[in-house]
């Protein structure tokens, strides 16, 4: 634990009150083996957040699109 720790700015007991909370939330998963804790991520966690921002990029895209669109059309018009 404290190799991952060492590389925040913050005490151990802080370091695993956060970790603490990863864990309560699914994202986190850890083992203690003999006197050592191995953490590991759980990606399909982050499946509902990649899913969602997936979606959202697609919105944007297309309103970005229809936006240059129209920016191109303005120019276009007041060149005349």
């Amino acid at each position: 634990m404290s190799e991952l720790a060492e590389h925040h700015d913050m005490a151990l007991p802080s370091f695993m009150e956060h970790l603490k909370k990863l864990e309560a939330a699914n994202l986190v998963t850890s083992k203690k083996e003999g006197r050592t804790r191995i953490c590991k991520l759980a990606p399909d966690a982050f499946t509902p957040a990649k899913d969602w921002l997936n979606e959202q990029s697609t919105i944007w895209e297309g309103r970005l699109d229809r936006f240059d669109d129209y920016i191109k059309n303005l120019v276009q018009e007041r060149g005349k």
